[in-house]
């Protein structure tokens, strides 16, 4: 009987990552390295960060804040979590997490939000 129990825990140890994507102040959209990766940035939608964390992404948005471990851009700009992005897709393994890290930030990008992070 504690086979079960240890391939559950296994099982949950391996889907713990998340990426999670922060609304950013419209003021980070001014510095000219985020302007250069946003070419085709569309004004009407908001700058955001996407990240990627062994953390649920209350937990990490609250590190950044507190500047532990922190992307400078959430630190100064980070207003807020967008949860209606990203929860759909969490947890997931650490390889899976990276690699939709990325996804999801190109994703966004396309539909015209002005991104930082993704890498």
């Amino acid at each position: 009987m504690a086979l079960p129990v240890k391939r559950n825990s296994r099982l949950k140890a391996e889907f713990h990552h998340h990426v999670y994507v922060v609304l950013l102040s419209n003021k980070a959209a001014q510095h000219p390295s985020i302007l250069r990766a946003n070419p085709k940035r569309d004004p009407r939608k908001p700058c955001i960060y996407v990240g990627m964390s062994g953390l649920l992404p209350e937990h990490r948005f609250e590190n950044h804040r507190h500047g532990y471990k922190s992307a400078w851009v959430v630190k100064k700009y980070g207003l807020r979590l967008i949860p209606e992005l990203y929860e759909h897709l969490n947890p997931m393994p650490f390889e899976a997490a990276t690699e939709m890290e990325r996804d999801l930030a190109e994703d966004l990008r396309n539909e015209g939000y002005t991104v930082t992070g993704g890498h």
